[in-house]
């Protein structure tokens, strides 16, 4: 059975990470845990955790990318994934410290930082709406 390689395009917000090409099989992490596809797999869309990007063409062999949270979009023989930040190495523990380290350890500090301004903007509003009642 013959198939085409797949395309591949990591995009970070303002410029292309990487582009690949002839790709045989790409490996992602899942909220619902890691994702295959091969060539031959239906068009499908995934939301993307900070973690383990892993491809492989026949010229480069396994490519390993840290990915941040993102989406992955396959459509025919193109696959493109669209993260916030992203970083290859060949040393698989050294990317998976810069998951953790850069990745993760940033995402809840913005997701706390998130909270923290929710509730001040709820406290605002409620004296603001006070305020009113008052006058």
């Amino acid at each position: 059975m013959s198939f085409m390689p797949m395309n591949l395009a990591v995009l970070l917000p303002f410029r292309i990470f990487s582009h690949a090409t002839r790709v045989l099989r790409i490996v992602a992490e899942t909220p619902d845990g890691s994702f295959g596809l091969l060539p031959h797999r239906l068009d499908c869309v995934t939301a993307l955790t900070p973690g383990i990007l892993t491809y492989e063409t026949e010229a480069e062999g396994e490519v390993y990318l840290a990915v941040d949270e993102g989406v992955l979009v396959k459509a025919g023989a193109e696959v493109l994934v669209s993260v916030r930040r992203a970083t290859c190495g060949s040393d698989l523990d050294q990317l998976r410290a810069t998951v953790v380290q850069e990745f993760l350890i940033v995402n809840a500090r913005k997701n706390n930082l998130q909270r923290v301004m929710a509730r001040m903007e709820a406290g605002f509003m409620r004296r603001f709406v006070s305020l009113q009642h008052d006058q």
